[in-house]
């Protein structure tokens, strides 16, 4: 096993690098990074989508959901390039670390929050029909999505500040890049545990809210059934997707524990498992859950993945 110099954070799966470096086959890696390739491309397209029409850049769900696919895409790069960093053992300056670190734990905690926002929407959109346009409007979504980043990046941006300040003169050395390189004392983790936590049973909270409210609007009488009914099958879906957001939340926990194993080869059969079902492929139902089950976007959509071979431009109509 490789030794950590002075000053590093002696943690079981980085002193585990030099062992695995030339055991794992290239395959593994060449299918992590093309699936991370291939779904940045897919959400990229979706996203062009959103934006080559005025409806879709007015309308608050749809800017919420471009909003989760620039996120998810910011994601992706991010989570790839700290993968291909600790697959090669490539030191990074620290300050350098800090940035990518801030920005993709950030789009991890955002991924949740983005998801009770949106079932919120749902809920005004059904449950306040007549108020919709007031308490959903394009500003207040701005606002919301602001809020959203204000408290993502509360976590990261406290563990950097309190490592600048406990060794201010490490942001010039190189170092491996890990959240927990920036982990200084055991209080930290805790915070750590401890937002994640209130942001998952937060969402969560609000997600059953909103679907119990929705369910009692479709029953009520003077509901529109048709647009309750999708709008409890999109909440549903949220519930999904914020299952696979949990996963997320918790990778750097189920990092630290597979990292207490014996064997060497195994953990790091288990960190790419990890990395792939947890933080690859949960990206990837973005743009197929939301995008293509709508019947405004999926026509559009699909025109740009064919590189606008068809003779005529999708329509959109938005109900």
């Amino acid at each position: 096993m490789a030794n950590l110099s002075s000053g590093e954070t002696p943690l079981v799966h980085q002193q585990m690098f030099k062992v695995e470096m030339n055991e794992g086959p290239l395959s593994k890696l060449v299918v992590a990074i093309l699936m991370a390739l291939l779904f940045i491309y897919i959400n990229s397209i979706m996203f062009h989508t959103l934006l080559s029409k005025p409806v879709f850049r007015e309308l608050p769900r749809y800017i919420l959901f471009a909003h989760m696919l620039c996120n998810d895409t910011i994601l992706l790069m991010m989570v790839s390039l700290l993968y291909l960093l600790s697959l090669y053992l490539q030191r990074v300056p620290r300050a350098v670390c800090a940035l990518i670190i801030l920005i993709a734990a950030t789009t991890v905690r955002i991924s949740a929050l983005n998801l009770g926002v949106m079932s919120l929407e749902r809920y005004v959109a059904i449950c306040f029909p007549l108020r919709h346009s007031e308490m959903a409007s394009k500003k207040m979504t701005g606002v919301l999505i602001a809020t959203m980043w204000l408290l993502g990046c509360l976590s990261p941006v406290i563990d950097i500040i309190y490592t600048l300040i406990k060794n201010p003169a490490s942001f010039g050395a190189d170092m491996f890049c890990t959240y927990e390189a920036f982990f200084k004392a055991s209080w930290q983790i805790v915070v750590f545990d401890g937002i994640h936590g209130f942001y998952f049973v937060s969402v969560t909270v609000i997600i059953i809210f909103t679907y119990v409210s929705v369910v009692v609007a479709a029953r009520s009488a003077t509901a529109d059934k048709e647009s309750a009914t999708k709008a409890q099958r999109t909440v549903l879906l949220h519930f999904g997707q914020l299952v696979l957001c949990l996963n997320s939340l918790l990778y750097e926990t189920i990092e630290r524990a597979m990292a207490k194993v014996s064997s060497s080869r195994l953990f790091m059969d288990l960190r790419y498992m990890n990395y792939l079902f947890v933080l690859i492929l949960p990206r990837c139902l973005s743009p197929l859950i939301y995008g293509l089950r709508d019947n405004a976007v999926r026509p559009l959509f699909l025109y740009y993945v064919r590189c606008g071979s068809q003779k005529v431009k999708p329509s959109v109509t938005v109900h």
